[in-house]
């Protein structure tokens, strides 16, 4: 079996960012990439982000809101935050690999019709980049 770089994604509710980052990477590259994500005050998922993934054609089979505690962060290669508020409150969380600070805006608050597909679109266009820089040898 492959050596896959395991990554953890975090936001603050773990219920529509890091859920659509964790099925986006599975979905861009589950040969090299193992994903995972964690909320540092989990909720539900929202199904707003769920319809959003199905819309794009990628799988949500298994995803479920989960706390920071659900994981070992020194098993991961990256830990990345989607939100400047997940990045703060994981500063005092040990951690050896590499950590990323990605803002994307919160489409839960938004008011806007599209904010999911919005924000959806946002972090598959990083979470394509990521693969490429990642994978690049």
């Amino acid at each position: 079996m492959a050596y896959k770089t395991r990554v953890l994604f975090v936001c603050t509710a773990n219920a529509a960012r890091s859920q659509m980052a964790e099925a986006l990477l599975r979905h861009t590259d589950s040969d090299n990439f193992e994903a995972h994500s964690a909320g540092s005050q989990p909720g539900e998922v929202d199904p707003r982000a769920l319809a959003a993934l199905q819309h794009l054609g990628v799988s949500t089979e298994g995803l479920h809101s989960k706390g920071l505690d659900a994981f070992h962060w020194n098993d991961f290669e990256y830990v990345i935050s989607l939100c400047d508020k997940a990045s703060q409150e994981c500063q005092h969380i040990p951690f050896e690999g590499q950590r990323l600070a990605w803002h994307f805006e919160d489409p839960v608050t938004s008011s806007q019709p599209e904010a999911f597909r919005h924000c959806l679109h946002e972090i598959h266009e990083r979470i394509k980049m990521f693969v490429l820089v990642k994978t690049k040898r």
